[in-house]
């Protein structure tokens, strides 16, 4: 008898402790309630740069649209890599965010046996803004123009240098792609960063570089560094006093930018990535942060662009840069 009674009233209580613990699971896990606190945009660099300047232009403004303080942390370190792991590795709950660049999300992986995470661990929201990078030249080369560089470096094979920010990064593919499509020899110089690889072509210890517009402009609208080439298939709006490298037959086939993206973790639940596309697309289209971008020398990206094509057309034309110049960390 008491076996009989202790089953009878075991499935009550068990019910009731159902209950319970579902009234209990956070807000997280309601995508109804979604968002219901804080949420932290990760940016994988130190503040200052035009991934931050991004990841903070849309943070403002997507939390008016979102109804909570959207929060941005710098998780600087290796080219962003560091930061997108946090966000590979955090609950897929739409609560923890990346705005990256095409380095540490489709670049890095192709480069560095140390990076962990691949595509597949990110649920893409979109995409922000792009801009171009810019071949420029010291003053102390001489160099004038892209012919007059193409010309020179083909004279002298392995004579001449260019600068990047990095191994591996979207600035050191640039380069790479400049030397495939036109034949060209130079030997390249990985900087820890933009800034010692200024000071460099600004001390003309290097010949050549290239830089992210928004980091280049200064220096060129200066008249301290003179600007070559864009690396986009047509000129930037921002600067259309200078050419695109394409314009040039031996480069024609240059088409190449720094890209920001709004990531999430995997297995984001999709009512979720719904509300932060939303969020997103309506953020790109007010005033004022098209204005902050497109002032720091980005276009605004299109809407609804399919991310799961883009992001395997920017892979595969990576690797083919990746696998010319047998880049390895």
């Amino acid at each position: 008898m008491s076996f009989s009674f202790s089953m009878r009233h075991a499935a009550p209580a068990l019910l009731i402790g159902a209950m319970s613990a579902l009234l209990a699971m956070p807000a997280a896990a309601q995508p109804d309630n979604y968002p219901s606190k804080p949420i932290t945009i990760v940016v994988g660099y130190p503040p200052g740069g035009s991934t931050d300047l991004s990841g903070r232009v849309l943070a403002a403004e997507m939390a008016k649209r979102l109804g909570v303080p959207v929060v941005i942390e710098n998780i600087g370190g290796a080219g962003g890599v560091i930061g997108a792991q946090k966000v590979a590795n955090a609950a897929p709950d739409g609560y923890t965010l990346l705005v990256g660049a095409n380095n540490e999300i489709a670049i890095s992986r192709l480069v560095s046996p140390a990076v962990k995470y691949t595509l597949k661990d990110f649920t893409p929201i979109g995409l922000i803004a792009s801009q171009p990078m810019v071949l420029v030249a010291s003053q102390k080369s001489g160099v004038k123009n892209v012919e007059q560089f193409l010309s020179q470096v083909k004279a002298n094979p392995g004579r001449f240098s260019y600068g990047s920010s990095g191994v591996g990064t979207a600035l050191h593919l640039a380069g790479e792609m400049i030397k495939e499509q036109s034949g060209v020899f130079m030997t390249h110089i990985p900087y820890r960063g933009v800034a010692p690889l200024a000071n460099d072509l600004l001390g003309s210890n290097i010949e050549f570089g290239v830089f992210v517009l928004s980091s280049g402009l200064p220096h060129i609208r200066s008249g301290k560094l003179v600007a070559l080439g864009t690396t986009e298939k047509k000129r930037s709006a921002v600067t259309p006093d200078i050419p695109a490298l394409a314009e040039n037959s031996a480069l024609k086939g240059i088409d190449i930018n720094s890209w920001f993206a709004l990531m999430a973790p995997a297995k984001l639940p999709e009512p979720i990535a719904a509300r932060l596309r939303k969020a997103l697309a309506e953020s790109l289209q007010t005033p004022d942060v098209r204005k902050k971008l497109e002032d720091s020398g980005s276009s605004i990206a299109p809407l609804n662009v399919d991310m799961a094509k883009f992001l395997a057309d920017e892979s595969a034309k990576y690797q083919k840069i990746v696998t010319f110049a047998k880049i390895r960390e």
